[in-house]
């Protein structure tokens, strides 16, 4: 059974845009959130990739930068009550890996990668719960640097999902180079962005939804940009739009864009936006949109105060993902309940939290025999092809590799997999996970004797009853074959038999 989260006083939201990081912190009072504090910079991160997708060293140090800033604030608080997310420009960055590393230590906790549409799922969950209750479906449009997300949603709850790659800072560096604008290359960003909304139109067209909603900070700009300068009423409008596109041509250069509420950080990225924002206007037949104050990080903040209060959407998933596959529910509780029995022999040796741990494994249990339902032959690598790459909610993209890597290692031998080394926690996982299966392959309740797992030096010992293999000879062979598996990677695993097991 996973063990209760502690109630936290205080949670905190670190949202790693292309063009902005942003922190948000919330205090929990009966169970609600009250935020509190919030820091941002402009750290235009999407900025310093090269046409190869490879991110500049002085892009890095600025994200490095922040993320020690970011770090002071977070100190004192318990990594169970932070949550970091990375987007579009750690998603496309070739070397991404090689910052993750320099800004996790910078930022002193983990930081996950998500994916497009999860990003989506999580800003309308963060939008949504800033605006009014309402029966009709909801469009969010939320433009960042790198990506632009599509969501419709009805009350709490998104439908469709798609991410786009562009962006506010992409589309500005693209289209706009050195900041000059004409009138030929706001036509070439409109068109670009209308080609690539044209691909996900017929979902999100008018007629789908009944209110448009634009989150983030180009949407928020837009909006406010035409209220002070008398374009709008504050909301984002068709006349608006074209309005403000007048006064960009009639400057012709970002630097000399003289509009109330707008600063030198925006100016900069504020006609990619502006495009992008048009071009859905038209594709998608919107008249009038509204901003919400609040997107990702508020989403995640949601979610953290949902997985502390045991309403965790990856439970969900999992659950769903059963009952598309046709899973044998019986088998999957057999191989969960003797994994995490094994867990607790050796959970001393975990540098994760033990929490982490038993997720992992009792997500695997249930998962790993998905793909069985595309062909038994292999069924592991079609249920780990699965895990890796569909679009599970709730879990990052970082969560399905491991649990990739649990399900994939999960029978045969490892000689084929990228084995972590014997000091890390996913390689003890993994050995977790293969003998809860191998000592489940009958398929029988109360067929597991009493075991007894040990991590010692630099190998790992299993104890088994004493005459115990000799009743059962197929499952002694496969143990003496598993030992043989881990000792092509290096790896020392022995067995013993011992007349008391405590």
């Amino acid at each position: 059974m996973i063990t209760r989260k502690p109630p936290f006083s205080e949670i905190a939201a670190v949202d790693l845009g292309s063009n902005s990081f942003r922190m948000q912190l919330a205090r929990v009072v009966d169970g609600r959130l009250v935020f509190h504090d919030s820091l941002r910079e402009v750290v235009r991160l999407g900025a310093g990739l090269d046409k190869h997708n490879y991110l500049d060293p002085a892009a890095q140090q600025r994200a490095i930068d922040c993320l020690r800033r970011f770090g002071e604030r977070l100190r004192g608080l318990p990594a169970e009550a932070i949550r970091a997310v990375a987007t579009n420009t750690f998603r496309v960055a070739k070397n991404s890996a090689e910052l993750l590393a320099e800004a996790q230590a910078a930022l002193g906790c983990p930081i996950e990668i998500i994916a497009g549409r999860e990003e989506a799922r999580m800003i309308f969950i963060g939008v949504s719960h800033s605006l009014p209750a309402v029966s009709h479906k909801r469009l969010v449009i939320d433009i960042g640097g790198g990506s632009t997300e599509f969501i419709i949603g009805e009350g709490l709850e998104p439908i469709e999902m798609e991410s786009l790659y562009m962006g506010c800072v992409s589309y500005s560096r693209k289209f706009f180079p050195e900041g000059k604008i004409t009138e030929e290359n706001l036509k070439k960003a409109e068109l670009a962005a209308a080609e690539e909304i044209q691909a996900i139109r017929a979902h999100f067209m008018a007629g789908r939804w009944q209110e448009a909603v634009g989150s983030s900070g180009t949407a928020r700009a837009l909006g406010e940009i035409m209220r002070l300068n008398n374009m709008s009423d504050g909301s984002i409008t068709r006349d608006g739009l074209a309005a403000l596109r007048e006064a960009l041509l009639k400057t012709r250069d970002t630097k000399k864009i003289q509009l109330d509420g707008l600063s030198a950080d925006r100016a900069v990225v504020l006609p990619g936006g502006l495009c992008i924002m048009r071009a859905a206007f038209n594709e998608l037949d919107i008249e009038q949109m509204t901003t919400a104050s609040s997107a990702l990080r508020e989403g995640v903040l949601y979610e953290l105060l949902g997985r502390m209060q045991h309403h965790d959407i990856r439970e969900a998933t999992v659950r769903s993902f059963m009952r598309r596959y046709h899973v044998d529910r019986a088998q999957a509780k057999r191989v969960e309940l003797l994994a995490l029995q094994l867990l607790a022999q050796v959970s001393y040796k975990f540098r994760m939290n033990e929490e982490a741990a038993m997720h992992y494994l009792g997500w695997a249990a249930k998962l790993h025999e998905i793909g069985i339902s595309i062909a038994h032959s292999g069924y592991h690598k079609h249920s780990a092809y699965i895990v890796e790459n569909a679009d599970m909610p709730g879990f990052s993209k970082m969560e399905q590799q491991t649990l990739g890597l649990l399900v994939r290692a999960q029978r045969r031998s490892l000689t084929k997999l990228s084995m972590p080394a014997f000091e890390e926690d996913r390689c003890l996982l993994v050995l977790i996970f293969r003998l809860a299966i191998l000592l489940n392959r009958k398929r029988l309740d109360d067929d597991v004797p009493q075991l007894n797992l040990f991590w010692v030096k630099n190998e790992f010992q299993l104890e088994v009853p004493e005459n115990w293999l000799a009743l059962n000879p197929l499952t002694e062979s496969a143990l003496r074959n598993e030992i043989d598996y881990w000792q092509e990677v290096g790896i020392l695993l022995t067995l013993k038999q011992v007349s008391d097991l405590d």
